[in-house]
């Protein structure tokens, strides 16, 4: 598939997710708080974000604000969310990130990439998220739902599992006013239908309107 047929497939994919998900929703429940989502993308991470969700409705109890993690005891912030697992690394992330936050930044999350990649714990995943969550920026989060569809859908071998490749070449395919939402939807889409372990394909809107190379396959099969 040629670099213009992935494009105009992906047009096609972007429309039918959005007819399946009007509502393009993050599923990490920050309710648009840069510092919570900060958080939260941070404890995201070899988690679900279920698991997250539950356990940042006592963290952010205890500790509201950057302020108040800031001067944190680690113990009590590694107690709470070790659920999250990783806990030690991810516990002093999170304090180190609040303060950096205050002191650096002014309590100002900083849109630019370069400055969000400086933040303890925080990648190219996490700063697309809160670059288009909370910025609007075009932004691709190449999280494992992402990768693992994007990559049946034909727009790259499957093989691939690299975030840092999938995200440079779907930047180029999906229209940059499309991208955060695109990903929010192919989060839930991961979820409902295209599951890792047993894809619902026969049930897949995707795959009956041949936009599934995967399906494409098959059938030929």
């Amino acid at each position: 598939m040629t670099q213009k047929q992935k494009k105009i497939r992906m047009q096609s994919i972007v429309a039918a997710l959005k007819e399946i998900y009007p509502e393009a929703v993050c599923a990490l429940e920050a309710e648009g708080d840069p510092f919570r989502l900060l958080v939260m993308g941070r404890l995201s991470a070899q988690c679900t974000d279920a698991r997250v969700n539950i356990v940042c409705r006592e963290l952010f109890a205890r500790y509201p604000t950057a302020a108040d993690l800031a001067t944190a005891e680690l113990a009590e912030v590694e107690r709470i969310v070790r659920p999250c697992g990783l806990y030690h690394t991810k516990a002093q992330n999170i304090i180190d990130a609040s303060r950096m936050l205050l002191t650096e930044y002014g309590g100002q999350l900083p849109s630019d990439m370069e400055e969000l990649l400086k933040f303890p714990g925080v990648g190219r995943k996490i700063a697309n998220l809160l670059r288009g969550d909370i910025f609007g920026l075009p932004a691709i989060v190449a999280d494992t739902h992402c990768i693992r569809i994007c990559g049946r859908l034909g727009m790259y071998p499957t093989a691939l599992k690299d975030p840092t490749k999938v995200e440079k070449i779907l930047v180029d395919i999906v229209a940059p006013d499309e991208q955060s939402d695109f990903c929010h939807r192919i989060v839930q889409f991961g979820r409902d239908v295209c599951t890792a372990r047993a894809p619902r394909c026969e049930a897949c809107p995707l795959a009956a309107a041949s936009l599934c190379e995967a399906a494409l396959r098959t059938k030929k099969a």
